[in-house]
């Protein structure tokens, strides 16, 4: 009896030692998962803020841009935004989310323009049984587009009132002749900013 309770007494120890083990490193993937949640969170909110921040350029640059030539309905298609405030925007709301942006550049997706966003945490994966965690960041990247939502009909005259048609059933009129800036609707419903597929 007593030699079965020592033969027992060592399998139980290794039986728990494997257990903490296996515990210790779901635990550890676990950070780490959390880990690049947070770093996607991170990149997807500064692609979406670089995106927004092209969008209010299209806007400013459409209202600019009404009554001064022929060329005022080409900011309608999305593309002649610059990078100059994305950057900014991205890096805010990356610190936001505790990351850093370690690239962006302008990108497009299926014809849409916009911006393609890297990121790494400030923060690290964090102590585990896993050796090299305690120095580890994580990274992510993540492509927001800017999509017109407002159609046209071909060969209409800028010079004169335009009427559009937009997405959820929205319709204005545009008159460079008499063009307030009160006329202009709310930029989402001009663009959509969101992520790409």
């Amino acid at each position: 009896m007593r030699s079965d309770r020592g033969q027992t007494l060592p399998i139980y120890i290794w039986m728990t030692g494997i257990l903490l083990f296996v515990a210790f490193a779901f635990f550890a993937f676990a950070q780490a998962a959390s880990a690049r949640n947070g770093a996607q969170s991170a990149a997807d909110a500064a692609a979406l803020a670089a995106a927004q921040d092209a969008r209010g350029e299209l806007v400013d640059g459409l209202a600019e841009s009404i009554g001064e030539g022929d060329d005022w309905l080409d900011w309608l298609d999305g593309n002649k935004f610059t990078d100059e405030g994305a950057r900014g925007a991205a890096d805010a709301l990356a610190a936001d989310n505790d990351s850093t942006v370690m690239d962006l550049g302008p990108d497009e997706v299926n014809g849409y323009p916009g911006f393609w966003v890297q990121i790494e945490t400030n923060y690290t994966v964090g102590d585990s049984i896993l050796p090299g965690t305690e120095s580890k960041h994580a990274k992510a990247e993540a492509t927001a587009i800017i999509k017109p939502r407002c159609d046209v009909t071909p060969g209409v005259d800028p010079e004169k009132a335009v009427e559009f048609d937009c997405d959820g059933s929205v319709s204005f009129e545009i008159d460079p002749d008499d063009f307030d800036l009160d006329d202009l609707p709310d930029a989402s419903v001009l663009f959509s900013v969101h992520l790409a597929d």
